[in-house]
């Protein structure tokens, strides 16, 4: 009898619809390299999302814009190999970054094409309302998938003046609910809603055919994601008010390594258990440079392992 188990079923675009017609909350979070994702995806995730947070998140910018598509692509396929080694069955979407899909739907595409084929990404995400309709169609239409973003969309952060919650007016409301349409009738086959009332966020999810992945947008949306430094609490400094930490690593890691220094500075750490042996070997005379140029073997020194 083999005794080897099934490979597990990949999440797709069509398992996260099912998902939501079947009434099953979508978990997605957010990383940038190789080590989170085996770690997501031993925690269960359903989706891994590469996102071009990486630049605040990772490089210590003040906002997303400096992050260039080679950087994400490199991101993409570290996070790739991570889920691959472990066998996931996560669907892994990347961000398109700013200035990789504003100026052209050309453009747009081919940048799109090299997350997927570089970075190994299985669809795309991308920021903005109905003006980006055109650009999303032309990439579905590429053979892309592409996951849209809407409401606090950080690559237009001066255009809104700040990180901001947005639809709190009976206006902008109007204006997302009609964005949330054009870009499911665009081809997207799913809709980040990042912090708007989560009374819109209701209205939204019940009205669209597409999951709805939620931030900071209330718990009626058909998913959540969160940044995986942000639900670990590895960002000590930085807590906005969607985020739940399920874990104090930072404090705990920063405990560990003064441990650390103060073993090192003790001499207490490596311990026997942590050092390599060579029984075989036996005491051998060593002469430095030295004293070997000159003769002088008075100068000689022994070194040994234990016998």
């Amino acid at each position: 009898m083999s005794t080897q188990t099934a490979p597990q079923k990949r999440v797709t675009i069509h398992e996260l619809r099912r998902m939501k017609a079947a009434g099953e909350r979508i978990a997605m979070v957010t990383a940038y390299d190789a080590t989170s994702a085996r770690l997501l995806d031993r925690g269960g995730v359903d989706v891994v999302l590469v996102g071009d947070s990486v630049g605040m998140v990772v490089q210590g910018h003040e906002s997303t814009l400096p992050v260039t598509l080679d950087q994400m692509v490199y991101h993409c396929a570290m996070v790739r190999r991570g889920l691959a080694r472990a066998g996931s069955r996560a669907h892994l979407v990347g961000d398109m970054p700013f200035g990789s899909y504003q100026a052209s739907p050309d453009e747009a595409v081919k940048h799109a094409m090299r997350l997927v084929a570089e970075g190994g990404v299985e669809a795309v995400k991308l920021e903005g309302g109905a003006e980006f309709a055109d650009v999303i169609s032309r990439i579905v239409r590429a053979g892309i998938p592409v996951m849209g973003h809407v409401g606090l969309t950080p690559q237009s952060v001066h255009k809104l003046g700040g990180y901001v919650v947005q639809g709190k007016d009976a206006e902008r409301a109007q204006q997302l609910i009609r964005d949330a349409h054009a870009l499911e009738d665009a081809g997207c086959y799913a809709l980040v809603l990042e912090c708007i009332p989560a009374e819109l966020a209701r209205l939204i999810t019940g009205q669209l055919r597409i999951p709805t992945i939620g931030i900071g947008a209330g718990p009626h949306c058909d998913g959540q994601v969160l940044v995986y430094h942000d639900l670990l609490g590895l960002e000590t400094e930085f807590k906005p008010r969607f985020v739940k930490r399920f874990a104090e690593l930072g404090e705990a890691a920063s405990a560990a390594v003064g441990r650390y220094v103060a073993e090192v500075k003790q001499g207490t750490f490596p311990a026997d258990e942590h050092s390599f042996h060579a029984p075989s070997l036996r005491l051998l005379q060593v002469v430095p440079p030295a004293a070997a140029a000159s003769g002088d073997e008075d100068h000689a020194g022994v070194v040994g392992a234990p016998v």
